[in-house]
């Protein structure tokens, strides 16, 4: 996949970008889309990577797998109680979220997504949707309507190549629509497991 012209590859690649790319390493040698001595030498090239241009060439020969269009849509709805999807969860190539009068909450840190594009229909509602990407994903929320509540878009521009970009789409409601990388809270909880 190409580098997106917003991304500048002289960016210095932290610690998660690294490891985005050790585990597509890992996951196209289970495929069998990669020898082991080739992948040893990608693995130790990506673990000495400062920038995103050295990350890379190291991922853009290896097209992520694409979930057949059929697949179901998860549908997800915060009701009066309100709804919150953390965890390890496979991710579909579409999902939507309704926000109900509870709110809900979208965490995608800890999914297995083999997909470069997912579709994401949010509606705030009166609760409100919250969507927490990792660091390496990209969200496009310019087709949001923003209703009462708007729509704020706190991830960052530029995203790795091979990784997920959210297509966002839906009504911020009179409850928001609101998209973020994880917290600090979260990102030392994460590395303790």
């Amino acid at each position: 996949m190409p580098t997106e012209p917003r991304e500048n590859p002289n960016l210095r690649a932290t610690e998660a970008d690294r490891e985005a790319v050790v585990e597509r390493l890992q996951e196209a040698a289970a495929d069998g889309r990669l020898g082991f001595e080739e992948l040893d030498e990608r693995l130790g090239l990506a673990l000495s990577a400062t920038t995103h241009g050295e990350l890379v060439p190291l991922t853009a020969d290896l097209t992520p797998a694409v979930l057949p269009s059929t697949a179901e849509p998860l549908v997800l709805d915060g009701g009066s109680h309100g709804l919150s999807r953390t965890g390890p969860w496979q991710v579909p190539p579409h999902i939507t979220v309704h926000g109900g009068s509870g709110g809900a909450t979208v965490d995608f840190t800890e999914t297995e997504c083999v997909l470069s594009e997912v579709g994401v229909e949010a509606h705030g509602d009166k609760g409100g949707v919250t969507l927490v990407v990792p660091d390496s994903w990209a969200v496009d929320s310019d087709e949001v309507d923003p209703g009462f509540g708007g729509v704020t878009n706190r991830t960052t521009a530029g995203h790795l190549p091979g990784s997920p970009l959210i297509r966002l789409t839906g009504t911020g409601g009179s409850g928001g629509l609101y998209v973020r990388h994880p917290s600090g809270r979260q990102r030392r909880r994460q590395q303790r497991t």
